[in-house]
């Protein structure tokens, strides 16, 4: 794949509405592209994909797929929330051949529904990022960061933390997703409890920060960064890389990465249990991980790679240098449906 392909497609697709992991309702369409060929690939299967990613992160990487391939690629978007639901709804007769690319403790929350695949790309990804079960498959690690508007926050009042978002000058100024819709949000709340003790502390924490929304919980991700990025919301919880995309394009926009601690959890992919297609799926997931998939991540959308020979983004805080919680990942998954109950209770003022 060469780099110049990638870069005028990304290009080309600057204008796309951003969608991201907060997507609703879900919506069945063909992938731009759907069905072209190089001049000597044939068609050679399809393959029907549920995605909660942006348009511009999808299109470019299907649309090589594609051509690399003949498999032609059916793309259906939604939420996170609303695509695992469709997902478990689906289960006596899948629809769906794969997932891409929800937080991987969502995944790993309704890994019943899910095939394990041990992709081919396997020893060249990062040992912190790989489950050890290989339900899921790493595609990029996702820091959580605080994003601000830099014409609403004066310069040094920005905040430095997680507790600063529960000060009372920013109520009502705080743009946050409903974790039950998105799973990067969901992650966002796994991450400020585990900051705060992953126990009563952390959810005391919780309820300060729900009254400083002041009732306006988003319905998607996407409306976050675009919420900051537009004026709407001074500050926003929300993924490195979707903050990154907007100061990159120039917007008047800042990233703050918490003192307590913020996660990295990275996204994923995975083979729905059933699938029509499982070979095609299986060739998608280990073009996903792919040397030149990856470096293009990296360089067009400045997400972080999960492969051991990646190379270092210039103008990105690295890994190293972000202070990370020990993200329990487990409880994540095993408590989520506990969690986001609960935290629906707090948002309704029923605790």
């Amino acid at each position: 794949m060469k780099k110049t392909v990638f870069g005028i497609m990304a290009a080309m697709l600057v204008a796309v509405s951003i969608t991201g992991c907060g997507q609703s309702p879900a919506t069945d369409k063909k992938a731009d592209g759907a069905g072209a060929q190089s001049g000597t690939a044939k068609k050679a299967g399809t393959v029907t994909l549920y995605s909660p990613n942006a348009a511009e992160v999808n299109n470019p990487i299907i649309k090589e797929f594609q051509e690399r391939t003949g498999i032609e690629v059916q793309l259906i978007s939604g939420g996170t929330g609303d695509l695992l639901k469709r997902v478990q709804a689906e289960a006596a007769n899948p629809l769906g051949d794969i997932f891409w690319a929800g937080g991987a403790d969502s995944l790993e929350a309704y890994k019943q529904y899910f095939e394990p695949y041990k992709t081919k790309e396997y020893d060249n990804l990062e040992p912190q990022y790989v489950d050890k079960n290989n339900v899921w498959t790493p595609f990029a690690a996702l820091p959580m960061v605080i994003m601000y508007n830099k014409e609403l926050v004066k310069a040094g009042e920005e905040p430095k933390s997680w507790n600063d978002l529960v000060d009372p000058k920013w109520k009502g100024k705080i743009a946050f997703a409903d974790p039950a819709k998105s799973g990067s949000s969901y992650t966002q709340l796994i991450t400020m409890l585990t900051a705060f003790g992953k126990n009563e502390q952390g959810w005391d924490f919780v309820k300060r920060f729900v009254k400083n929304l002041d009732g306006k919980v988003l319905s998607g991700s996407g409306l976050v960064y675009k919420g900051v990025a537009d004026k709407e919301f001074a500050l926003g919880v929300t993924l490195e890389e979707a903050a990154l995309r907007y100061v990159e394009g120039g917007a008047k926009v800042g990233i703050i990465y918490p003192s307590e601690g913020t996660s990295a959890v990275p996204d994923g992919a995975a083979i729905i249990k059933g699938a029509k297609n499982p070979e095609q799926a299986k060739q998608f997931i280990d073009f996903l991980v792919s040397k030149d998939v990856q470096t293009l991540i990296q360089k067009e959308f400045k997400r972080r790679s999960v492969r051991k020979d990646a190379e270092t983004i210039q103008g990105v805080a690295q890994t190293k240098d972000i202070k990370l919680v020990q993200y329990d990942f487990d409880f994540a998954a095993a408590k989520k449906d506990e969690n986001i109950k609960r935290f629906g209770k707090i948002v309704t003022g029923q605790e």
